[in-house]
């Protein structure tokens, strides 16, 4: 007869992998990022309107893999949209200054999904986060619509264990780091 520790052993294991197994399935579904007009781009970055799809669903569940659009923890507890806003509005900002091209534009964000880690995720194994928007080029003096809404899919790895406390110790918090790829994502969008 099994002991109770190895039970318990055998019953986190299947847990680790019924999640590993959960986290590849959802990075393989879906479209991805879908492919830019082909078009000559010489844009001047003027501003971000940001907004979610409707029924946008939040977590604070933790648990290695909530099922919402919204799992985030690189800030305080609190209105997590608008602290997902708030790191899309300082990525534009950071792009003002390096897209200053011939047009200006504003771009329309709608997120549908920026799947974190929760505390139990980055203190073990560690996942991806994965974050889903429409993303919309507009004249910024008429509101024409210069590239019409795409989807964007973009995944940065989260550490897990020692390396997420090694970072956090060296400043690269999670919201650092999601921050500055999200100003990438954004330039690389818009080059």
């Amino acid at each position: 007869m099994m002991k109770v520790q190895e039970r318990m052993m055998i019953k986190r294991i299947f847990g680790i992998l019924v999640v590993v197994a959960t986290m590849a399935a959802c990075s393989m579904t879906g479209s991805g990022t879908e492919p830019r007009l082909a078009m000559d781009r010489s844009y001047d970055l003027r501003g971000l309107n940001f907004s979610t799809k409707d029924g946008i669903t939040v977590s604070e569940e933790n648990r290695y893999y909530p099922t919402a659009d919204i799992v985030w923890r690189g800030d305080e507890p609190g209105p997590r949209v608008q602290q997902i806003e708030a790191m899309f509005q300082t990525a534009a900002q950071r792009n003002e200054s390096v897209l200053r091209g011939q047009r200006p534009i504003v771009v329309d964000v709608q997120l549908q999904r920026f799947h974190g880690v929760t505390e139990q995720t980055r203190a073990t194994i560690g996942g991806v986060y994965n974050i889903i928007f429409l993303m919309t080029v507009r004249d910024a003096r008429t509101g024409e619509v210069i590239e019409p809404a795409r989807r964007i899919e973009a995944d940065l790895r989260a550490p897990g264990g020692r390396q997420a406390i090694e970072m956090d110790r060296n400043g690269r918090t999670q919201k650092v780091e999601v921050t500055d790829f999200l100003t990438a994502t954004l330039r690389n969008q818009l080059l």
